[in-house]
């Protein structure tokens, strides 16, 4: 029995009898009776076949709250040799021996190069030679005024005969003292035909060998010493931030380091970090002209000459501390078709809606977010795809799952330091 106009059919199982409203002649109850189970029948029917709502899709967010952040940058970087010497003779001669192995460590006083010494000790000799009859004649004009002074007390010579004598006995004085000048001039020479190293560090390769000749004042370098432990390595950074971080230290946006130190990590050409942290020491006076960049000198210890000069490394600097910063996952950031950033608030009703942000740098995995967001806003960062704006979600918070380290400020300091944990226990090992 079916409900379908407003007619009683009555089905069999051969054929199906239809009965008119007019032309009912059965008894009220059993007409009202059979009307009620076909109206029943159609309600079942209409309740099985409608839709049942389907659930809010699920989102996962973050609570936004302040917490402290350095602010670290990236900075491109060239290593530089703490001191560099150019190793030159200061005399003319033959080059006879070279006593360096190249590219090794040499100490300042380490002869590097000889110089045929023959010339000079022949000169050197002759100058003591000299100095031999200058002392002679100055013995002799000592004791000649020396005999003149008693003949004047006497009264047996006179005034002039002893000036004579006395003037002639400065003479001989001051002939000694040339003689010996032009004596140590020779031994001087005499020893510059050792060619010292003037500092310690890594010498170079050799360039010039055994048989050149080198004449005095156009000689060229003959080797090239670099200190490099510890070593410099020179960044760059523009006028402009520098400038805008030293106005956000004054108005006290950011917070400054202890000691108002900045410790300084390297990040290698292959990604991995360097062990030992450095030091900055100043930051130059002189902007470039053709980039607007100023340089920051960083010192590093370098022991195991692991940085060579004019190697290109990325450096990790730490410049200050945001107190109350605001921070989200990359992920999070949504951009408009002008550009512009916006996230998806989960506001109180669990209702989703875009709300427009100002993103400053990224630190770590995070931007950091210097307008639009107060803290305790829920901020989506996974389902995107699944909702649209004033749509009801259900929220999952990621704030104590294990990817909250991701969501976390990479700290450049304690990655160091494990680094070199790590090196140090390797070292062990071995």
């Amino acid at each position: 029995m079916v409900c379908l106009r407003s007619e009683l059919i009555v089905t069999s199982s051969r054929n199906p009898v239809r009965w008119p409203r007019a032309a009912l002649t059965w008894p009220v109850s059993l007409t009202a009776g059979a009307v009620l189970v076909a109206l029943s029948a159609c309600n079942q029917k209409q309740q099985a076949a409608a839709p049942i709502p389907a659930p809010p899709p699920e989102v996962s967010v973050v609570t936004v709250a302040p917490q402290p952040i350095p602010y670290v940058r990236d900075l491109p970087g060239r290593v530089a040799p703490m001191r560099i010497a150019e190793v030159r003779s200061r005399v003319s001669g033959l080059v006879v021996k070279r006593l360096f192995e190249q590219g090794s460590q040499v100490k300042e006083g380490d002869i590097l190069y000889k110089i045929d010494p023959a010339p000079y000790e022949v000169e050197l000799a002759s100058a003591e030679a000299a100095l031999a009859r200058q002392e002679a004649a100055l013995v002799l004009a000592n004791q000649q005024a020396e005999r003149l002074e008693t003949l004047l007390t006497r009264q047996t010579a006179s005034q002039a005969q002893y000036d004579t004598a006395y003037a002639g006995r400065k003479q001989a004085e001051a002939e000694v003292a040339g003689a010996k000048a032009t004596r140590d001039r020779a031994r001087l020479n005499l020893s510059w035909t050792d060619v010292r190293a003037p500092i310690s560090g890594r010498i170079g390769r050799a360039l010039l060998t055994e048989g050149t000749l080198i004449e005095s004042g156009t000689t060229g370098v003959l080797a090239t010493i670099q200190q490099l432990d510890p070593i410099y390595v020179d960044i760059t950074q523009s006028v402009g931030e520098l400038n805008k971080l030293r106005r956000d230290l004054a108005s006290g946006e950011l917070s400054r380091l202890e000691n108002d130190t900045a410790n300084v990590h390297l990040i290698m050409d292959d990604g991995a970090l360097y062990p030992l942290a450095g030091r900055l020491l100043f930051s130059d006076v002189t902007a470039d002209p053709s980039t607007g960049q100023v340089t920051l000198r960083v010192q590093f210890p370098n022991p195991h000459d692991e940085l060579f000069p004019g190697m290109y490394v990325r450096a990790r600097i730490k410049q200050g501390i945001d107190s109350d910063a605001i921070a989200v996952p990359q992920q999070a950031i949504q951009r408009t078709n002008d550009g512009k950033s916006e996230v998806w608030v989960v506001k109180a009703d669990d209702k989703v809606m875009l709300q427009p942000v100002e993103v400053g740098p990224v630190v770590g995995q995070n931007w950091l977010i210097r307008d639009g967001l107060k803290p305790g806003e829920r901020v989506v960062v996974e389902g995107f795809q699944k909702i649209s704006a004033g749509m009801q979600v259900k929220p999952l918070d990621l704030s104590p799952p294990a990817d909250q380290a991701e969501l976390k400020p990479r700290d450049a300091d304690a990655e160091a330091e494990a680094a070199a944990q790590a090196a140090a226990q390797a070292g062990k090992n071995r």
